[in-house]
Formats: structure tokens, C-alpha cells, sequence
């Protein structure tokens, strides 16, 4: 049997600095993101890829479709968070 995926972050209380790291990445990216509701970028990236992506239940979406927009947003999330890491360990001389 499949395992169910948490949609709760893996750090407790890490959540509003995800959302915000959401928003920062996709607005980079060109993208319209509220501030507000940074979650709500995943309809313009479905939008923006040909997904059929609605408020509401979508039990009518392909996992191919769904992995596309998801891909979309948390590959940038990860680039961007390498990013910062690298930045981090450069700036403290690298790893000892």
C-alpha cells in the first residue's frame, strides 16, 4: 500500500518561512504572487503549462499534470535553497 505524503513541513513552524521562500522564488521566476497567499501561484503555473488546474477538487487531473505544476514551484524552491547554502558555506570558508 502507498503512503500517504504529509502536507505539513517537516520543520515545526517553518511553514510561514516556506510560504514566503514560495512567493520570493516564483515572483523571481515571473510570475503574479500574492503576498497574502503565496499558494495561490500554483493555478498561474497550471495555467501557464496547460493544466487544467481549478479551486476545488480536481480528481479529474492527471499525476503527470499535478507533478508538472508541483515540480514547477519546489524545483525552484530547491534550487533557490542550494543556492542559499552554497552562499552560506562560501562565506564561512567551506566546510571543515
Amino acid at each position: 500500500m502507498a503512503r500517504r505524503r504529509s502536507r505539513r513541513a517537516a520543520v515545526p513552524g517553518s511553514e510561514r518561512s516556506l510560504d514566503k521562500l514560495k512567493g520570493q522564488v516564483m515572483r523571481d521566476a515571473g510570475y503574479n504572487v500574492s503576498a497574502d497567499q503565496p499558494n495561490l501561484v500554483k493555478y498561474e503555473v497550471a495555467r501557464t503549462l496547460g493544466v487544467p488546474l481549478e479551486p476545488g477538487y480536481n480528481g479529474q487531473l492527471r499525476t503527470e499534470d499535478a507533478g508538472k505544476i508541483g515540480g514547477e514551484i519546489g524545483g525552484r524552491m530547491v534550487r533557490e535553497l542550494v543556492r542559499m547554502a552554497q552562499k552560506q558555506l562560501a562565506e564561512r570558508g567551506g566546510p571543515k
